[in-house]
Order: C-alpha cells, then sequence, then structure tokens
C-alpha cells in the first residue's frame, strides 16, 4: 500500500530490519523475486550499466512484485526512485548530496548514505539521511575499495551511537550474518551469498533466519532503544 503523507518516513524506517539483498544486472528482476520468496524484506535495485530507461523499468518491476511484502531502495538515482515508486534511495560518493536528495523526495522516503566512520555517518544524517550503510565490514570480492574492513566492534560502536538505521555492508554470509544483528544492525547487505551459488531463494531463508537469531541474542538494552 503506498504511503503518501508526512508519516511515510517513519513508516518505512520502521520496516528496515532484517535481510537487505542488493540485485542487479540482467537478472536484477529474478533475483529480487527469489530473494523476496526467501524472506528479504529489503531490496536494493542496483544496475549500473543500462540506459535510465531500462534501469526505470527494471525498478517498477521489482516494486510491482515487492508490493507488500519488502521494500525496494533505488542505489544512486533519487529521480529514478521517484518515478518507480520505489521506497527510497541509496546515495554513494558520487551521487547526488543527501540535502538535495532529500529536497526531491520529500519527507516520506528514504535516503541513506555510504559511510565508512561513526564522523561520516553523522555527516549524513545532519544532511538529512534517515539512514546509513557502513561498511565494509569484512573484505569484499564484490567491489575493490580503497578502506580496509571496519569490523564487527566498530559496527557495534556506530550501531550505539547512532539515532537511526545502519544497514551493514561487505562480504557478510551466513557464518557472520548473526553476529552482524547482534553488533545492532538493523539490516545486512547481501550479495555474493545470496546470488554466488545455490538457489537464491534457499539462501535467502537461512540467511534471515540467521539474521533473526543474532537480532534476538542482542543485549536486552540494546534491543530496547531500537
Amino acid at each position: 500500500m503506498p504511503v503518501s503523507d508526512a508519516a511515510g518516513g517513519a513508516a518505512r524506517r520502521a520496516r528496515l530490519g532484517g535481510l537487505y539483498a542488493i540485485v542487479g544486472g540482467a537478472a536484477a528482476v529474478s533475483q529480487a523475486e527469489a530473494a523476496i520468496a526467501g524472506g528479504a524484506s529489503v531490496v536494493q535495485v542496483r544496475v549500473k550499466d543500462r540506459p535510465a530507461g531500462e534501469i526505470l523499468d527494471i525498478a517498477r518491476r521489482i516494486v510491482a512484485l515487492a508490493a507488500g511484502r519488502a521494500l525496494v531502495i533505488v542505489n544512486d538515482r533519487a529521480d529514478l526512485a521517484l518515478l518507480a515508486g520505489a521506497d527510497g534511495v541509496h546515495l554513494g560518493d558520487e551521487d547526488l548530496p543527501v540535502p538535495d536528495a532529500r529536497r526531491l523526495l520529500g519527507p516520506d522516503l528514504l535516503v541513506g548514505r555510504t559511510t565508512r566512520t561513526l564522523e561520516e555517518a553523522r555527516a549524513a544524517l545532519a544532511g538529512g539521511a534517515d539512514h546509513v550503510g557502513f561498511g565494509p565490514v569484512f573484505g569484499t570480492r564484490t567491489k575493490v575499495l580503497a578502506v580496509p574492513p571496519r569490523g564487527l566492534a566498530t559496527l557495534a560502536e556506530v550501531a550505539r551511537a547512532l539515532p537511526a538505521p545502519v544497514v551493514a555492508i561487505g562480504g557478510i554470509g551466513l557464518d557472520t550474518i548473526s553476529e552482524v544483528a547482534r553488533a545492532g544492525a538493523a539490516c545486512a547487505a547481501v550479495i555474493d551469498a545470496l546470488f554466488g551459488a545455490g538457489d537464491p531463494a534457499a539462501n535467502a531463508r537461512a540467511l534471515a533466519a540467521r539474521f533473526e537469531a543474532g537480532r534476538a541474542a542482542r543485549p536486552p538494552r540494546e534491543e530496547a532503544r531500537r
């Protein structure tokens, strides 16, 4: 059901939790379908090698299949997120500044920002983001980065310090996702562990279950403040 008033942002933020699937390429729609079927609560559409019109079509198709089941976030392009009827945008270092994306999307859509440090995360929130991506938590083969892995201790520090959801990203797999959740991340963003091998829907079910187990194991005071 569309959320179109000022309360929409709070409603969407409340749904930012659990397995966060990043889909892309020619198989983006089928990847999204499998991830949602397996329990992903958020899908990010990350398609960088297609014209804008094709990305918009992909995003619209994913929004339609995710309706009532998962949030849909468009990577990089706030304009395409708005046109596709998505739930928000995720911004990187070379994308629109957070205040400009917020101005375009208004108060009821989500604006996330990639961050590497607590200071960057605080600056993103001060500029109008309502959640941040933080990482890489572990080493990753998906994207070449000039920064070392941040680790679970730093993730926990950031999650404790921020009054907003933190999406952990970078090298997260079945053997680490529960610890990511226990450290306080609202979501765990995953690519390779979902789509690298095996059945994506089955992978999603396993990852989502491990995340929930980790969230249930958080210290009571940490769970109470989220």
